[in-house]
C-alpha cells in the first residue's frame, strides 16, 4: 500500500524502479549517482527485488553495453550514471537508441570534467542530446521517482520503442531529503503491464539487430528513431494524464507551467532549480510583476507546439541554462528560439548560463534576470545572452 517517507531522492528512484520489475540491472558506481545502484543492488541482496540480476561490471561502457544486450534478448531493463560516466556510455546510447531498445536509464546530473567538479550542472545530459534518446527533466525527489514509472511506459508503447533518460540534478535532488508517496506493487502493475518486446533475439525465431546499413538504408533509419521521438510527443502527455489518475499526481507532460496567466516576462529552465524560480516568482507577483514559468519536462522530444502555445502573448522569454554549448549559447536558449521561429507574435529572447558546477542559484539571480527582461521590453540595450554571475576577476591576467 502506497505511504509517504521522507526518504533521499536516489532512494526514491531506486524505488520506482523496483517496483517497475526490471530483470536486469547493471551499472558502475560515480558521485553522485552510486546511491540509485547501491540501494538496488541491496533490494536484490534482499529479496525485495525478486527475478533481477544485478550485473557488476568494470566501467560505465561495460554496463551499457550489458543493458543493451539483455534488452535485445527481452529482458526489461534499468542503469544509472553520471558526467564522467556518461560520457563513457555515449557509443552504446547511441546504439541503444538505434537498435530501439526501450532501456530506462537515470542521469544524476554532474558537471563534466576538466577541471574535475563534482556538482550539478547539466552538461552530461545535454551532450548526449542527438543519440536518440528520450531525455524527460525531473525538478524534485517525487517527480524524478514518478519519471521512472512513466519512463518504462513511454519507452515500450509500440508507437515509440525508444530508450529514455530520466533526468535528476546531482546532490539537488539525488542526495537531498524530502517527503514521497511510495507506490502500491498491484498499482504499478495496473498501470504498467509485463515487458512484451517487439523484436527480441531468439533462436526459434531469429532476427538480425545493430547490422550494417549501407547509403542507401542508413537515412531511412535514422529517419525512424526521429520519427519515433516524433511521436512519442503525444504518448508522453498520454502516460502522463493517465499517470495522474491512477496515482493522484500530475506534474505536467512535455512542459509544466507556473503563475502564466496575463505573464509578460516568463522564464523558462528545467530541472531541481525550478523551485527557487518560484520562490522568486512568488514575490515578485506580491509586488505585482507579471511573471510567470513554463517548464521543461521533455527536452528530447522538443516541445515545439506546447512552447509555442504556452509562451503565446508573453512579451519576453528569459532562457536559463545549466549547459553550454562552447562557442555558441546554451541548449534549451537555442531549441526554444527554433520552436518560436517564424511564429506569430513571436517575443523578444534573452538566454542566460548560469549555475554550473554547482555555483549556487539565487532568488536574487532570478530576479536581475527578470530585470533584464523588463529592460528589454522597454527598449533598452539588453546582451541577448550572458554568463550570469561570471567574474573574471578571478582568473589570471592575460587569460
Amino acid at each position: 500500500m502506497a505511504k509517504m517517507a521522507v526518504m533521499e531522492g536516489s532512494h526514491a528512484v531506486a524505488e520506482a524502479a523496483r517496483v517497475c520489475r526490471p530483470a536486469v540491472v547493471s551499472a558502475y558506481p560515480i558521485t553522485p549517482q552510486t546511491h540509485i545502484v547501491e540501494d538496488l543492488s541491496t533490494m536484490i541482496a534482499n529479496g525485495d527485488l525478486t527475478n533481477c540480476e544485478y550485473v557488476r561490471t568494470e566501467s560505465e561502457f561495460s554496463a551499457a553495453s550489458v543493458v543493451q544486450g539483455a534488452e535485445a534478448a527481452g529482458a526489461r531493463t534499468f542503469s544509472a550514471t553520471s558526467s564522467q560516466g556518461a560520457v563513457l556510455m555515449y557509443e552504446v546510447l547511441f546504439a541503444i537508441a538505434g537498435m530501439r531498445l526501450p532501456c530506462v536509464l537515470a542521469m544524476a546530473n554532474r558537471a563534466v570534467s576538466a577541471p574535475i567538479n563534482i556538482w550539478n550542472d547539466h552538461q552530461d545530459a545535454i551532450s548526449a542530446r542527438d543519440n536518440g534518446w528520450i531525455q524527460l527533466w525531473a525538478e524534485d525527489n517525487q517527480e524524478a521517482a514518478d519519471m521512472v514509472i512513466q519512463a518504462y511506459k513511454i519507452a515500450e508503447d509500440h508507437r515509440v520503442l525508444l530508450p529514455v533518460m530520466v533526468n535528476l540534478d546531482g546532490f539537488q535532488v539525488t542526495h537531498l531529503y524530502a517527503p514521497v508517496e511510495t507506490y502500491d506493487q498491484k498499482m504499478v502493475d495496473e498501470f504498467l503491464p509485463p515487458y512484451d518486446p517487439l523484436f527480441k533475439l531468439d533462436p526459434k525465431d531469429p532476427v538480425t539487430m545493430g547490422t550494417l546499413a549501407q547509403p542507401e538504408y542508413y537515412t531511412e533509419a535514422r529517419y525512424m528513431v526521429h520519427d519515433a521521438q516524433m511521436k512519442a510527443k503525444a504518448v508522453i502527455e498520454e502516460v502522463a494524464t493517465d499517470f495522474g489518475k491512477k496515482f493522484g499526481r500530475y506534474m505536467g507532460g512535455l512542459i509544466d507551467t507556473y503563475k502564466m496567466d496575463g505573464a509578460e516576462v516568463a522564464i523558462v529552465a528545467m530541472g531541481s532549480f525550478l523551485g527557487t524560480m518560484k520562490d522568486a516568482v512568488d514575490e515578485l507577483r506580491e509586488a505585482g510583476v507579471p511573471v510567470g514559468i513554463v517548464k521543461v519536462r521533455s527536452f528530447r522530444p522538443f516541445p515545439v507546439e506546447a512552447m509555442r502555445q504556452a509562451l503565446a502573448g508573453v512579451k519576453v522569454v528569459c532562457v536559463l541554462d545549466r549547459d553550454i554549448s562552447m562557442g555558441m549559447e546554451g541548449a534549451v536558449y537555442t531549441d526554444l528560439k527554433a520552436a518560436l521561429y517564424n511564429a506569430k507574435d513571436a517575443p523578444a529572447m534573452l538566454g542566460f548560463i548560469l549555475g554550473l558546477g554547482g555555483r549556487d542559484i539565487t532568488i536574487p539571480d532570478i530576479k536581475a534576470i527578470v530585470q533584464k527582461g523588463y529592460a528589454k521590453i522597454g527598449g533598452e540595450p539588453v546582451s541577448e545572452f550572458e554568463w550570469l554571475q561570471l567574474d573574471t576577476n578571478i582568473l589570471p591576467e592575460g587569460t
